[in-house]
Order: C-alpha cells, then structure tokens, then sequence
C-alpha cells in the first residue's frame, strides 16, 4: 500500500513533457515579443540622449552669445572657445550616443547647410563671427537614423545630423 502511495505522490509532482514542451513555447513567444521591443527602447534612448545633448550644447552657445552681446560684443564662441572645459559647458564634452566620440572638428558654411558628415569626430561647428549678424550651427557628425520624427508631415524620420 505504501509503494503504491509513494508512487502516485512522484507521478503527481513530475511534469509530463508535453506540459514543458508547452512552457517552452509560451516563453518562445513572450521572448519573440519582448527582444524587439527591448531594441526600439536601444534606439529610442540613443535618440533622447542626441537631442538632450544637441539642446543642451546650443542652449549653452546661445547663452554664450547672449553674454557677449550684453558685454557689447556679439560673437558665438570659436571652437577653441566651445571645446575649453568651463568656457561653454562646465564639463568635458559630451559623447554622440551613436557613434562614442566627444571630440568637435570644424565645419564651414555649406557643411553646415548640408549637415554633411564624415564620421571621423563625434560632433560639428559651424561659427562665422564676421557677417553683420553671426552665425553658427552644431550638429552630430554622423547619419545614422533615429527614431526622431520630422519633415513638413512630422511622420519622416531623420538621420542624426538633420536633428
């Protein structure tokens, strides 16, 4: 009686293997549904960072500029101004989320018209002091695509150096 007992109880404990085969594919499906949703969130973050360092960087130019105006000077900082730590910004440059590089080389007017990119830093400057209103511009140096709508419909999405 006992034995007969005992083996019902491990009969009743143990799982059949259809009963794991099932679990197996309802983890397989959360885990297909999951894994894309993790890499939208990548990218998503990746694009916040871009434009919360884009704001910040011409946040900080423009109060550049509004000082020297009220200084009786109006000029956007060169880029030996905008890259010396505590000139600009208060800390060492920020990275581009997307390609990892903090470093800022110069760009001239049609570059910065164009946005062209060359990948070889992580950011780019645009500043001309001398037209009788001065004019700058700072934009990532890369053109990878973000999760970043624009465009005259606000349903394109734009690469990294159009932000």
């Amino acid at each position: 009686m006992k034995k007969n007992l005992a083996k019902r109880i491990r009969k009743i404990r143990a799982f059949t293997l259809i009963e794991l085969i099932a679990v197996i594919i309802v983890l397989a499906i959360l885990a297909g549904v999951a894994v894309p949703r993790y890499f939208d969130y990548t990218n998503r973050s990746r694009t916040s960072a871009l434009q919360g360092t884009l704001g910040n960087v011409r946040s900080a130019i423009s109060n550049f500029f509004a000082n020297a105006s009220v200084a009786g000077t109006a000029a956007y900082p060169t880029l030996a101004e905008l890259t010396t730590i505590g000139t600009v910004v208060m800390d060492a440059f920020p990275r581009n989320p997307y390609n990892n590089r903090s470093d800022v080389i110069a760009a001239t007017s049609t570059e910065w018209t164009n946005r062209t990119q060359d990948g070889t830093s992580g950011w780019r400057y645009y500043v001309d002091n001398t037209l009788a209103t001065p004019a700058c511009g700072f934009y990532a140096n890369i053109n990878t695509t973000t999760t970043a709508l624009g465009g005259t419909n606000g349903t394109t999405v734009q690469t990294a150096n159009q932000l």
